[in-house]
């Protein structure tokens, strides 16, 4: 039994107007680089932008470059579709403000097959995570935008936001898709603030995490990676699964059953990033 490929752990965020800071994000060692043409760019720079991304991914880039788009319903959206659709470059779209299966839909038809990546950023698109992860084959994940998501609800402690995380790692899973990776940590001298929040991520379900600042990801990445401890016991797991098929007791009184497997397998193949 083969383990599976090691997943992207950590995502970095790029202003689409600011192409230098672009080229040094696709070389600092993220597994992949956001162009952001939404919130990072003020209204009169959101042609150039879009120019200068769309330009950029003519080529393929060293590591997979993903493109939030604005707002679906907005004035811009449309147009960035139509510059970044089909170009050789693209490895995926964010999609904004998601609140309804049927936008996800859309654009899925107006893409040819880019896989998109819903934002919900509102307890509308909360509510609806399951169907919107559901909605296309196009749609390969989903993650939470937690500042609109905070104002929204007007949460005023971090922990407001947990049954909105919960909510959207089951709709991910009951959907078939990668465990969603968390929102970003905006203040990026608060090394030690990620790092407890990453672990608290992780205990929820999430899979890495978003970052805005190259000084975040090796924080991010050692928050998820398996340590040693974690590393013997699906070692042992895999040991014993493949000794005897079927459910099994280990000599330590863990019970080994296919789900159990499963997720050794999942340790193993993160461990590979070392």
């Amino acid at each position: 039994m083969t383990t599976p490929a090691s997943p992207p752990l950590t995502w970095l965020y790029a202003p689409g107007d600011r192409p230098h800071v672009v080229a040094k994000a696709l070389s600092c060692g993220a597994d992949v680089v956001i162009v952001d043409l939404e919130d990072a760019v003020a209204p009169d720079r959101k042609e150039y932008a879009r120019a200068a991304t769309a330009e950029l991914l003519t080529a393929r880039q060293p590591v997979p470059v993903h493109v939030r788009v604005n707002a679906l319903d907005g004035p811009w959206a449309a147009a960035d579709l139509a510059a970044l659709a089909g170009l050789p470059g693209l490895s995926g779209l964010r999609l904004p403000k998601v609140t309804a299966s049927e936008q996800a839909v859309r654009v899925a038809e107006r893409t040819a097959g880019v896989p998109l990546y819903p934002l919900l950023e509102s307890a509308l698109g909360v509510e609806r995570a399951f169907a919107v992860a559901a909605a296309h084959p196009a749609v390969r994940g989903i993650a939470l935008g937690e500042a609109d998501l905070r104002a929204d609800l007007g949460v005023r402690d971090d922990t407001g936001l947990d049954f909105c995380r919960s909510r959207v790692v089951v709709a991910a899973r009951a959907a078939g898709l990668a465990p969603p990776c968390q929102s970003v940590h905006p203040d990026v001298r608060d090394l030690e603030g990620l790092a407890a929040s990453c672990a608290h991520g992780r205990a929820l379900g999430f899979l890495g995490r978003a970052a805005v600042h190259p000084r975040q990801l090796p924080v991010i990445e050692r928050a998820y990676l398996p340590g040693a401890a974690e590393l013997d016991a699906a070692e042992a797991v895999l040991k014993a699964a493949a000794v005897e098929q079927g459910a099994q007791a280990l000599p330590d009184g863990r019970f080994v059953d296919a789900a159990v497997v499963a997720a050794a397998r999942r340790t193993l193949a993160l461990s590979r990033r070392t």
